[in-house]
């Protein structure tokens, strides 16, 4: 009896709490147009840090420690936004069929993208930082294997949301250039 008192007043709790705000990832456009040497590309799913993953909002502390923010989560799987953002950014730069995994498309795309972050954060210094590895392969053509290096920062103007957010998407614009630009003549 006991067990089912504390499950109701457990329930009871949790449905009365206050429903988190939810921050939005939008894509910042890109000016750059590019000639692609592909006719298709696939972003595979982006690989996250377990911080970045969660649909918290995480932020590194003055000691350094990372920690999220449980009222606040973000709009939409981290990963699917990340991914959706790069495949439409790399999409728009090279006017070319570009898609995320699984492939949306009948047969297989010329390339494949597989992007690695190990560091999605907005640091206590104000500085939001991305950094980690990509790889493009051929799938469907005869292309070159090739790995890559990102290490990008973007100043933040505070630890605000909105901050971080647009941190975030100017961020992810560097990365999808560069990897438009390994697949552009």
């Amino acid at each position: 009896m006991l067990k089912k008192i504390t499950f109701l007043a457990l329930t009871a709790m949790a449905a009365c709490s206050a429903p988190a705000d939810r921050l939005a990832l939008t894509a910042a456009p890109s000016a750059l147009e590019l000639r692609p040497l592909v006719r298709s590309a696939m972003v595979r799913t982006v690989s996250l840090p377990t911080y970045a993953a969660a649909e918290e909002l995480a932020v590194e502390g003055p000691s350094g420690l990372i920690s999220s923010n449980e009222s606040v989560l973000w709009a939409d799987d981290p990963q699917r936004a990340v991914t959706l953002t790069i495949a439409d950014t790399v999409g728009d730069i090279l006017n070319t069929d570009v898609g995320p995994d699984p492939w949306p498309f009948v047969g297989l795309p010329d390339v494949a993208v597989d992007v690695r972050v190990t560091q999605m954060l907005a640091g206590a210094d104000g500085v939001f930082r991305l950094s980690g590895q990509f790889f493009v392969g051929g799938d469907g053509i005869d292309f070159p294997n090739s790995a890559h290096r990102f290490a990008i920062s973007q100043p933040m103007a505070d630890q605000e949301l909105s901050s971080i957010a647009n941190a975030q998407a100017a961020a992810l614009l560097v990365l999808s250039e560069d990897i438009a630009r390994k697949l552009a003549r």
